[in-house]
């Protein structure tokens, strides 16, 4: 098997268990596999299909986190081209050039966001591998549970995602040139609804034909970012903002109907039961531009209290010791 690999510094705070765990969102994802240490995913990279293993290395200085990368796949090690490619999607994924400083600055002033921010110090950020992803988990989690939207996405990408031949790999997340060639009722008998069936494989269609240019949504504008999204099949307001948080990485977004995040929000910020969208609009804009950064920390909390989050108390001492190191909190 060729294999080749990189280092990526990184910015403290930084913990990649956590960054992971708000990319995954549930155990059962096999996308997006980790096992304690290392965070495994199938990627294209220059066409070809390759297992990408990333691991926080060893340290013990204040300075800048490494994080070590290897791509793998059968036959000769991939190209230059494979490693820059991987080197930015990975970068994406974890949103390891996201500067929270700000963010940090804002949680110190507000006690109970203050607590939230310290137990999962370290969280970056994470965005999909491509905006075609994004809108495709948000169909298959629309009014579902997110354990059930995980496993139709598993199997999404059992049958139509990348591979490779080394035992134990799971498949990657297909792209829209493979599901543009599916049938809607192949998807449905993955378990799929007729409607989310047709929507991926119209939205596929689209985007592997040009008709649709993803790259070409606006980006810089939130609200025409997410009047676009909606104007596509099966897209409602809930999706449009999720794939504008998660595959865009629109950091002031916190998905106003997002039922996970209102219950937690009540929990932690007293927002009313009876609160709807626009009580939890308010409450993001003040925030702003943060709101989604509590969306994951709240997400995490969630994980935490399920009981799938990784030796956080084990961990403590050294989220105490970097918050020291770098002022965060203060």
């Amino acid at each position: 098997m060729g294999a080749v690999s990189f280092e990526i510094e990184v910015r403290p705070p930084f913990r990649l268990d956590l960054t992971v765990w708000a990319l995954r969102r549930r155990p059962h994802n096999t996308v997006d596999a980790w096992d304690g240490a290392s965070y495994t995913r199938t990627l294209l990279a220059d066409g070809l299909p390759v297992q990408v293993m990333v691991r926080e290395e060893p340290g013990g200085s204040p300075g800048p986190v490494r994080i070590g990368v290897v791509l793998r796949r059968r036959g000769e090690a991939p190209s230059e081209a494979a490693a820059a490619e991987v080197r930015s999607t990975v970068e994406r994924l974890l949103g390891l050039d996201v500067d929270l400083a700000g963010f940090y600055e804002l949680a110190a002033s507000d006690q109970r966001l203050a607590s939230l921010a310290q137990r999962f110090l370290g969280v970056r950020p994470p965005r999909f591998g491509s905006v075609f992803e994004a809108i495709v988990n948000a169909v298959a989690c629309q009014q579902l549970s997110l354990d059930i939207g995980i496993h139709l996405l598993d199997r999404l990408a059992d049958v139509y995602g990348p591979t490779v031949a080394v035992r134990g790999v799971t498949a990657g997340f297909p792209g829209p040139e493979r599901l543009a060639a599916a049938e809607p009722a192949h998807l449905w008998r993955l378990g799929f609804s007729r409607a989310k069936a047709r929507t991926i494989v119209e939205v596929a269609r689209r985007a592997a034909s040009g008709t649709l240019d993803l790259d070409a949504l606006p980006r810089t504008d939130v609200a025409m970012l997410t009047a676009a999204l909606v104007s596509l099949p099966g897209i409602g307001r809930w999706s449009a903002e999720y794939v504008a948080l998660r595959g865009l990485g629109h950091l002031s977004v916190l998905p106003g109907d997002d039922v996970g995040a209102r219950n937690s929000l009540r929990r932690h910020f007293d927002l009313p039961a009876s609160a709807g969208y626009d009580d939890v609009a308010a409450l993001a804009r003040s925030w702003w531009p943060y709101g989604g950064l509590v969306y994951f920390h709240l997400l995490l909390d969630g994980l935490a209290g399920a009981g799938h989050l990784d030796s956080i108390a084990d961990q403590q001492q050294a989220i105490e010791t970097s918050s020291v190191q770098t002022g965060a909190g203060e």
